[in-house]
């Protein structure tokens, strides 16, 4: 496993980034003629939180690279043994694609409602079909399985660091979104929020 898995991860990697934010965001903006992230360069809580994502993206990033092509300084990175097993790993290579693919199916059914961030400058459509049913952040839970399945395949002290700061940066932004979401839909967002679970 250890002879293909570097370069699996690295181009892995590159696909999950270009399938989960490249690709939707053109497919929104050709669409819509609207820029589907929104995050900022304020200092407001929205605009903070998405430079710690992409800080979380960097770092995941960073691991791979030097998983793949700089193993000496990947030791550096404190890899933690209990979990280098080959079992663990292919569960964890099995999550991380599991969820990317329901990724995918999410922002599909979100259409062209999907943004990276808040979008309070265009109305978007409350989805609530679909994955939408069952969670009311599926895009969300989908990112968590994929850095926890990362995890699993390359356990170290970054990846698990990264595990534990995207749970808490990403429940905030759900937070936040949710807030949003209430005065842009009101009472038609009250009552979905009733019957579905934030996450699952």
């Amino acid at each position: 496993m250890n002879e293909w898995l570097p370069f699996y991860l690295s181009v892995f990697i590159l696909a999950y980034l270009l399938i989960s934010f490249v690709v939707p965001s053109v497919r929104v903006y050709r669409q819509t003629g609207i820029n589907p992230v929104t995050f900022g360069k304020s200092d407001s809580a929205h605009d903070y939180i998405g430079r710690i994502m992409k800080i979380i993206t960097g770092l995941l990033v960073l691991v791979v690279i030097c998983y793949a092509f700089l193993p000496a300084l990947y030791h550096w990175l404190v890899p933690i043994p209990y979990f280098e097993k080959d079992e663990i790993k292919w569960t964890g290579l099995i999550i991380a694609h599991l969820a990317l693919i329901w990724i995918v199916i999410a922002q599909q059914q979100m259409k062209n409602s999907w943004r990276i961030g808040i979008d309070e400058q265009h109305r978007t459509g409350l989805v609530t079909n679909g994955l939408f049913a069952y969670s009311r952040n599926p895009i969300f839970l989908g990112m968590l399985f994929s850095v926890f399945g990362l995890f699993l395949v390359l356990p170290n002290l970054i990846t698990f660091f990264v595990s534990c700061c995207s749970y808490i940066v990403i429940q905030i932004q759900i937070r936040l979104e949710e807030e949003f979401l209430g005065r842009q839909h009101g009472e038609a967002y009250t009552r979905y929020k009733e019957r579905v679970r934030r996450l699952i």
